[in-house]
Formats: structure tokens, sequence, C-alpha cells
């Protein structure tokens, strides 16, 4: 398979920063019709996501993003294989990594962006052994 992260992430990607309020992540969600968002330090390096359910279960409009960050965030350079961004998201329990070159994001994928691969038959699955 010659597919790269690069070919299915969505690129373009709107961040917000850790001072920045849930109701302005809200509004974006709404705005861009996307579910999440990656949080950038002021370097614009990558320091968490907030996804929709994050959002969804947050306790005050007026907080801030930081007030939900864990502390980890996936990435993954574009150049990889979507194997490893699957391997990635299922082992860490994420519908959503960031993609990086260099440090600096250029992309967000999530789990719907690797199922396009196997909805255009894109992927083939090797024969089991027998």
């Amino acid at each position: 398979m010659n597919v790269k992260i690069a070919d299915l992430m969505t690129t373009g990607v709107v961040t917000v920063e850790p001072h920045h309020t849930i109701s302005h992540v809200r509004a974006l969600f709404e705005k861009h019709s996307f579910h999440a968002v990656p949080v950038v330090d002021s370097d614009g390096r990558p320091v968490g996501i907030v996804t929709s359910l994050d959002v969804a279960f947050a306790k005050s409009d007026d907080s801030p993003v930081s007030s939900m960050l864990s502390g980890k965030v996936w990435t993954i350079p574009q150049y990889n294989g979507p194997h490893q961004a699957a391997r990635l998201m299922r082992k860490h329990r994420v519908n959503h990594v960031i993609v990086t070159h260099e440090k600096k994001i250029v992309g967000i994928l999530s789990s719907f962006d690797l199922l396009q691969l196997v909805e255009e038959h894109r992927f083939v699955m090797k024969n089991a052994p027998a």
C-alpha cells in the first residue's frame, strides 16, 4: 500500500491556545463542522487536543481549554503509513491524531479518515494464514 497519512489527513487545521475558552472552541466546532481542534503553545507546537466530547462534558463554557488537557498529545509524521496511525489510535483509544512535519502541525487525521481507505477499497487485506 502506497497511501501515506498526507493523502488522508485534513489540512488547513484550525488551532486554539490553552487560554481560549470552551465557548470559543464550541463556536469553532459549529462554524467549521469539525469535531476536534489541536491546542498549541505560543510557538505553535501541539500541546493537546480538544474534541467535541470534551466540550460536551465541560463544566463551564468560560473555562479555559487548559483545564481539560491531559498532558498527552499524540502526533504522527505525515509521511507515515495509515497502519501506523491506526495502531496509535487503537493503542491509546483516541479518534484523532495531529499530523506533523518537522514538529509543525500540517494536518489532523481522524478514525473516519482511515475508514475512507476501506470504503474506497484502497486497503487490501492480506490473505489469512492457512
